[in-house]
């Protein structure tokens, strides 16, 4: 009988110490950190990938994804200078695509809503009459947190060498 009761008690005190656990770690905030700088990478990945993808032949299309994809002083600045890229392309009838090789979080800040990303894009351009031409390139992303979710504010090339300057707001692609 003794031992029937030190083993229910052995029992409920590892149902209870695994219940704590489930609990501490389902409201530990470095998973919420964890989520959050996953959320911020695949969102960095997938726009600096979109502003480097353009085809001439669905180039509003290409250009509203752009727009979708940014925010802020980039998104500004794409939507002022969209005719005359437009014009651009059109008459260059190139089709840029662009294949992300590999990228990182390089800060986070999830209370100011504001984060760094760097990726690292294979870019291929083609151009009429002309043999795809591919290159690979580093990109430095800072996104903001919108309603919509995290998006471009600013995208630039990543600097070779020692410095590494904060990425203006300007287009890539």
């Amino acid at each position: 009988m003794v031992a029937a009761v030190a083993l229910a008690v052995l029992a409920a005190g590892a149902a209870g110490w695994g219940g704590w656990s489930w609990y501490r770690a389902a409201h530990d905030d470095s998973a919420a950190y964890a989520q959050t700088r996953d959320q911020v990478l695949a969102a960095g990945e997938q726009g600096v990938q979109n502003m480097n993808t353009l085809d001439h032949k669905n180039l509003t299309q290409g250009l509203d994804t752009w727009q979708n994809s940014t925010t802020g002083d980039l998104r500004t600045q794409l939507v002022q200078g969209r005719s005359e890229f437009e014009k651009q392309v059109r008459q260059a009838q190139t089709v840029t695509t662009a294949k992300v090789l590999s990228g990182s979080v390089t800060e986070l800040d999830v209370r100011a809503g504001k984060a760094s990303v760097m990726v690292a894009l294979r870019i291929t351009v083609t151009a009429p009459k002309s043999q795809p031409s591919a290159k690979e390139s580093r990109l430095l992303g800072e996104l903001t947190r919108t309603s919509d979710g995290w998006k471009l504010s600013a995208l630039g090339q990543a600097p070779v060498g020692e410095t590494a300057p904060t990425p203006q707001p300007s287009a890539a692609g």
